[in-house]
């Protein structure tokens, strides 16, 4: 059997009942697999297809249509209006193993991997007067580079998954003969960093021939750090809860001892893509935009970071995409023109409003802060034209707050004269709509572009690495100076004094280090689909993800609108929830394949 679809979208090594039953109903115009490699055009577009594979974050409201995930709604960041999206379910732990969103992320990086491979598989034996051999040697890294991160999308979600290996799986071999076991989360974790070394040896610094979106060697690095620091993290490192989570044969899955050398060894990919991508190359560096006023300064680099495309902090990101970003983070706005009306479903919680800083790099916690709780001011937000009276809680609070949430009457970013007004009767109010408003009275304002187009977004940019590594450090080297040093350079971009500057104290010891940093990460990071894996590799999403999400009161004008309510309760099952079950059907046909614990 020779023939098959170029896209390959079924030819999964699992999940599919017949190979060959599937592939004799491919009608006879259909490409074969020797006729892929003879031609430039075809190996591009195969090449193409397996980067289809990476995920659309910009769509999370629909996980199916776009490999999506359900990363900011389903995190203590912020909250659907809505009832269709999945984060929905996740809310509730009413998702089941039986859904289709499960079984759609599975299949979808299981293509990906499967493509991936078959591509490494052929490209050797392309047309060389098509493709010339370093052609070839830029895309079967950059195929093999893709399939390590699709395995580490697959772990981040999953846990330990089935390694397919390099050996080639034939299209119509009976699924009853791929009944592959789970791999222990180190073996996992060791794949995927290794598969990305080989990468990094072949690829380069900036993408092949120019082409945004293509894997590069900082790509490469930055994937790794984010494998190993989820091999590092409490949900894998030292974890009793799964001493019981072993594959048929009663093989462990799951280290239950803790490890330090673990976070060492993040720590040193971290710095190692530091000293090479920003002290020797300058290939990346962290966004500053330029103004006379410091405070507006660092207002505008957190938040053009985001809307200048492929600027020099981005490592890696999809290109290109389609997004409702805009009309989910927009308030509805009734009576304003067309393209400044949205859906502003999405909204920001009262737990991530009180997460950020006042300006004087204080938490609203600190006595010191001049945080106020209640009554109103003339005050003006850098993003406005002019003062307006506004609530003591959101005024001088530091940039990245008003680079990341519209609050009750605020102009609104693109509108000279547009304010979003969240009161039951205000123009993005519940009298205007039950379903496109806001569930808290808050919404993200952060990355929403001026006007809803294809655009890239970034999966990766310098601030994580700078995180990750300080995180990585603090647990094997509490007290390094490096801690102080990258966190306090991510604390200056965003406007506000380092540790151990102006009034705010270097946290004493290791523990009080970790819970700043983990502060620093959730606020820098927000609404950037990290809070959501954050908390499930510390373990804290049974905390973060149970009990009420509070807001503002929607049903309410004026005064009694600034009263905190329960917009809604959540529940998470600690004992299953922090992964992803693996797809029912893939258990029922792999009897080696066990299920995650209690699913």
């Amino acid at each position: 059997m020779k023939k098959i679809f170029l896209i390959l979208t079924a030819t999964l090594a699992l999940g599919i009942s017949s190979c060959s039953k599937y592939l004799d109903q491919v009608p006879d115009d259909v490409l074969t697999i020797d006729d892929i490699f003879k031609s430039k055009v075809n190996t591009d577009k195969f090449l193409a297809n397996v980067y289809s594979s990476l995920p659309n974050e910009n769509q999370e409201r629909y996980t199916n249509t776009a490999h999506s995930g359900v990363f900011t709604a389903a995190s203590d960041e912020a909250v659907y209006t809505w009832t269709f999206p999945y984060s929905t379910q996740l809310n509730a732990s009413t998702w089941a193993k039986t859904d289709g969103n499960i079984s759609t992320w599975w299949s979808n990086y299981y293509k990906g991997v499967r493509n991936a491979g078959y591509f490494i598989q052929q490209i050797d034996g392309a047309n060389a007067l098509e493709v010339p051999e370093l052609t070839k040697k830029y895309y079967k890294a950059e195929a093999r580079a893709l399939r390590a991160m699709f395995y580490f999308f697959l772990v981040r979600m999953y846990g330990p998954v089935l390694i397919l290996g390099e050996d080639p799986v034939d299209l119509n071999t009976p699924l009853s003969d791929l009944q592959y076991s789970r791999s222990h989360i180190d073996t996992c974790i060791n794949y995927i960093a290794n598969e990305l070394d080989k990468a990094y040896e072949e690829l380069d610094y900036t993408p092949f021939n120019g082409e945004i979106g293509r894997v590069t060697k900082g790509a490469c690095k930055a994937f790794k750090v984010q494998a190993l620091m989820l091999a590092a993290s409490p949900l894998y490192n030292g974890n009793a809860n799964y001493t019981d989570f072993k594959n048929v044969d009663g093989t462990p899955l799951v280290n239950t001892t803790y490890d330090a050398n673990k976070w060492k060894r993040a720590a040193d990919a971290a710095k190692a893509f530091i000293d090479e991508f920003v002290t020797t190359q300058g290939t990346y560096a962290l966004f500053r935009d330029n103004n006379a006023d410091p405070y507006m300064a660092a207002y505008l680099a957190c938040r053009n970071v985001h809307l200048v495309e492929w600027n020099q902090e981005w490592i890696y990101g999809r290109s290109k995409s389609e997004s409702y970003l805009r009309y989910d983070r927009m308030g509805k706005h009734v009576g304003a023109p067309s393209e400044q009306q949205g859906g502003g479903s999405l909204g920001a919680t009262q737990t991530m409003v009180d997460a950020f800083y006042m300006a004087n790099g204080l938490p609203i916690t600190d006595p010191a802060s001049g945080y106020q709780a209640t009554g109103f001011t003339s005050f003006r937000a850098p993003f406005d034209n002019t003062t307006r009276s506004t609530y003591n809680q959101w005024i001088n609070r530091e940039p990245r707050f008003y680079v990341s949430i519209t609050y009750n009457k605020s102009l609104w970013l693109y509108g000279s004269n547009v304010i979003t007004d969240m009161e039951f009767s205000g123009n993005s109010g519940k009298s205007k709509s039950t379903s496109d408003v806001s569930p808290t009275g808050y919404i993200p304002r952060k990355a929403v572009p001026q006007t809803e187009t294809r655009r890239g977004a970034p999966y990766l940019r310098l601030a994580n690495i700078y995180l990750d590594y300080v995180e990585a450090l603090n647990e094997y080297d509490p007290g390094n100076a490096d801690i102080l040093t990258y966190l306090n350079l991510i604390r200056t971009r965003a406007g506000v004094s380092g540790f151990g500057t102006g009034v705010v104290p270097v946290p004493a010891g290791p523990a009080a280090m970790r819970e700043a940093i983990r502060t620093e990460r959730r606020i820098e990071l927000a609404f950037e689909n990290a809070r959501f894996f954050d908390t499930r590799r510390w373990l804290i999403a049974e905390n973060t993800n149970n009990g009420p999400i509070w807001g503002m009161n929607m049903n309410a004008d004026g005064a009694a609108f600034y009263t905190p309510t329960i917009s809604s309760t959540r529940t998470f099952r600690k004992d299953r929830d922090y992964l992803f079950p693996i797809p029912n059907n893939e258990t029922l046909l792999n009897q080696n394949l066990v299920q995650n614990p209690n699913w």
